[in-house]
């Protein structure tokens, strides 16, 4: 069973898959820090210095009654919130991550499309009519059968 394992898993494509997940959750933590910590605080202070990490509603009060000033108060007293502020984070870091990864799709397949539409090398040979056999594109007589081909490709 262990030699089936390392069979699989030392296979090219999940090898690949593989690196693509560990980047892919480095780049995911990267996308959270720049939504929480570059692009929400400034917009945070154009609509009036909210925190939209600290945006919640309190469903059940905790242990201790409220208002809670920051979300990690209310937590610590064990009440029941609705964390909305964290849940806008975490669309604009998925809106992030979507355009990304729109971008890294759209690039492959004009690079696809690039490969497709290449036009095919000009031919360099050509073939006897009399004899059949293979010429160079630029002469005017065969060297096998010594057939003058200027009449007939023109």
């Amino acid at each position: 069973m262990l030699k089936e394992f390392k069979e699989f898993a030392m296979r090219g494509n999940v090898v690949d898959m593989a690196v693509g997940i560990i980047i892919g959750a480095a780049f995911g933590t990267i996308i959270q820090s720049l939504v929480s910590d570059v692009i929400m605080p400034p917009i945070g202070l154009l609509l009036g210095h909210v925190d939209f990490s600290n945006l919640f509603l309190v469903l059940k009060e905790g242990a201790t009654a409220g208002p809670y000033p920051s979300l990690a108060d209310a937590k610590k007293a064990g009440a029941v919130t609705i964390n909305y502020g964290l849940f806008v984070n975490t669309i604009i870091s998925f809106l992030i991550v979507a355009f990304a990864v729109f971008l890294l799709v759209r690039s492959i397949n004009k690079l696809k499309r690039q490969e497709e539409v290449a036009p095919p090398p000009a031919p360099t040979i050509k073939e006897c009519s009399y004899c059949f056999s293979i010429v160079p594109l630029r002469a005017t007589r065969c060297p096998q059968c010594t057939s003058e081909l200027r009449g007939v490709w023109g």
